[in-house]
């Protein structure tokens, strides 16, 4: 079987034991094509064999040894298949009714040709606001992303937008406005969106808003739940998680926003709950933590922000979630925590990059790669 990692770039790997047959001996199941093989007899003494599809199959290293590549090698590994790898007659990797074991790698850059990978992050929530009763955390905005191998809610990546000449739209949602002056609720989050023609229209919803008095809203992720058991507000699948519950009655604690990797705690007697984590990825080139909760306001201990943006909750002043991250912002009694902005991010080759643009957005390189963060609407034109 294959496995993916979360990070940039994806790698697949298998590893398992195999019998030599000192004929050919095709290795299969893999279910990719390796780029690196390196086998190891298990049953006697021998070389430990690597050979890479960059040396090929003509040369290889020996792992436990000093010595130099070898470049004169016809029978080891004879060839990379779709599947895995075929063998000749070795003693070192295929001696009849020897056992050996074998790790294997693909290594592949995200996105291939004709491809664009894409993050896009809705705005997160504000806290609630309860004079002497505080409110609960911002949900963080909803998350979707192509990139790595999870999206949010502990959902799989998507798959990568297949490029096509034309207009990319991309639309940046607001944080929810802080509450402040009178009890309430806080404000959800605004969407946001990659629309072009052809392409069904990619949307993360706002943060849910941190509640006052009673359950917080639904949204991306859920608002956090007011003191006296609110709920929590439900998240979007597949994009963030729900808010925590508002427990109890005093101290008068609200419950955490939702993130994007983990629900909103709870609150207790003593402590607002914290919000939830967000998710971090690599898709800029390095690694970036994006839609965590507010934390839940307290009478007693406040709640912490979730890692990715989220706002920690207050006893009179909640912080805002973090702009452009769509995080959360934190509960209070006096003022709550503005939500964060979203964010869009696209990556593609810089070969296939247009250099045609609107809304400013900040333009990288990562290897073969450009990536575009837009913190303001604008368009991406492919030509």
């Amino acid at each position: 079987m294959a496995y993916t990692t979360i990070d940039k770039p994806t790698d697949y790997f298998n590893t398992a034991l195999y019998t030599g047959n000192y004929s050919t001996n095709n290795i299969t199941s893999l279910d990719f094509q390796p780029d690196l093989v390196w086998i190891k007899k298990r049953s006697a003494a021998e070389s430990h064999v690597l050979t890479d599809v960059v040396r090929g199959t003509g040369g290889n290293l020996y792992s436990n040894s000093t010595s130099a590549e070898d470049t004169g090698v016809t029978t080891g590994v004879t060839s990379f298949n779709s599947d895995g790898f075929s063998l000749g007659a070795s003693a070192g990797v295929n001696q009849n009714n020897e056992t050996y074991i074998y790790y294997a790698v693909r290594h592949v850059l995200q996105p291939q040709v004709g491809f664009m990978s894409f993050l896009v992050v809705g705005g997160g929530a504000s806290g609630g606001r309860g004079d002497g009763r505080s409110g609960g955390g911002g949900g963080a905005g909803g998350l979707r992303t192509s990139y790595g191998g999870t999206s949010g809610a502990g959902g799989a990546a998507e798959s990568d937008i297949t490029l096509a000449a034309g207009t990319y739209t991309i639309t940046i949602g607001a944080g929810g406005a802080a509450k402040s002056g009178s009890d309430g609720t806080g404000n959800d989050g605004g969407n946001s969106s990659i629309a072009a023609t052809g392409l069904t229209t990619i949307t993360s919803a706002g943060g849910g808003k941190g509640g006052y008095p009673g359950s917080g809203g639904d949204g991306g992720s859920g608002g956090g739940g007011a003191h006296g058991g609110g709920s929590g507000g439900a998240g979007t699948a597949n994009q963030g998680f729900a808010g925590g519950n508002g427990v109890g009655e005093s101290s008068y604690n609200g419950g955490g926003g939702g993130g994007a990797s983990a629900a909103g705690s709870n609150s207790s007697t003593s402590a607002g709950g914290a919000g939830g984590a967000g998710l971090t990825l690599n898709i800029t080139g390095s690694s970036v933590a994006f839609a965590g909760g507010g934390g839940g306001g307290g009478g007693g201990t406040a709640g912490s922000g979730g890692t990715g943006g989220g706002g920690a909750g207050g006893n009179s002043t909640g912080t805002s979630g973090t702009a452009n991250t769509g995080g959360g912002g934190g509960g209070a009694r006096g003022t709550s925590g503005a939500g964060g902005t979203g964010v869009v991010i696209l990556r593609l080759l810089t070969s296939e990059y247009s250099g045609t643009t609107t809304g400013s957005p900040t333009v990288t390189t990562d290897g073969d790669y450009k990536v575009l963060k837009y913190t303001s609407s604008g368009t991406y034109v492919h030509s």
